[in-house]
């Protein structure tokens, strides 16, 4: 359905917001929001799910042309060409920068990324803990230790026998529910789940455009879907966010809720078309999901490039 159809009132986005806040729930000072629901145990058992070895990437590459999806192109260059003797080694360099958070670059979104009237989860005031230095509240650098755990695909292209879901499009509880069922996986606590729309395939096939316009991504009622079922972390070929948002004033809610509500980090712009493939391929669509953000002191998120592994 389109955002339109999955419209709510700012009156009852604020009641989901209170209704899907986890503020206080592990503790005043906790860091760490959803992740408190995967278990050293729950990592163990992910990590039986692998049966071939067969390793998946979920990153984009770095993109450093402009286009309507990228008006913040990342920059690459060399600062080294090695030696001109071809007596002696040589050695050569090269020089990234990105500024990640946008619609081309997969990246984490940690928990300071997104404020909501002042605050950031569990009640921590932005304009306190948030300095031209960065955050000393939950910055990216707490997730050194990766996020490892059972990875589920909720294929909705796929689900519904399309190449993409069309932007604009709002997936609700209803379509969360069939595709699951569709493709026969389960969500259970402490999984770190992945929704693909197709995005991907459709911009390989039609070029690029500005999601910020039209976007395919969860409703509202998809996102407490998810919370019911109490999901460590939420990742998309989008952002997550349908567009044009349901919720008037309110730019991105599903980022608002699961990261300033809920403290769920995302992992925003995957491209999941080869994952698909892969299980698809083996009627799976269950993995182990490692996530390795960089160590950034103060971090409001990082580039990734998540590995699925069958």
């Amino acid at each position: 359905m389109t955002s339109e159809q999955f419209a709510i009132s700012n009156n009852e986005f604020e009641r989901l917001f209170e209704k899907l806040k986890n503020w206080g729930r592990w503790g005043g000072d906790d860091e760490l929001g959803t992740l408190n629901f995967l278990s050293d145990k729950q990592v163990a058992e992910a990590a039986s799910l692998v049966k071939t070895g067969r390793r998946v990437p979920l990153g984009r590459s770095l993109d450093t042309v402009a286009g309507p999806d990228n008006n913040r192109p990342a920059l690459h260059y060399m600062t080294h060409m090695g030696d001109k003797s071809e007596d002696e080694s040589s050695y050569y360099a090269d020089f990234i920068g990105v500024d990640f958070h946008g619609k081309s670059a997969s990246h984490l979104d940690s928990l300071p990324h997104v404020a909501y009237k002042g605050l950031l989860y569990n009640g921590k005031r932005a304009a306190e803990v948030v300095g031209s230095e960065g955050s000393a509240f939950a910055p990216v650098s707490r997730l050194a230790n990766g996020v490892v755990a059972r990875g589920v695909l909720l294929d909705a292209a796929r689900a519904r026998q399309v190449d993409w879901v069309e932007p604009p499009c709002a997936l609700g509880a209803e379509d969360l529910e069939a595709i699951a069922e569709k493709l026969g996986v389960e969500v259970r606590r402490g999984d770190a789940v992945l929704l693909r729309t197709g995005h991907m395939r459709r911009r390989r096939a039609m070029g690029p455009w500005d999601p910020e316009l039209a976007d395919a991504g969860l409703a509202t009622s998809g996102l407490e879907w998810l919370a019911q079922r109490e999901i460590a972390l939420l990742g998309g070929d989008g952002d997550s966010d349908a567009r044009p948002s349901p919720v008037e004033g309110v730019g991105g809610p599903i980022h608002v809720l699961s990261i300033a509500a809920m403290g769920m980090c995302l992992l925003d712009n995957l491209d999941l078309e080869s994952l698909s493939e892969a299980c698809a391929e083996v009627g799976v669509y269950e993995f182990l999901l490692v996530v390795a953000p960089l160590i950034v002191p103060g971090g409001t998120g990082s580039p990734v490039n998540p590995i699925a592994v069958l």
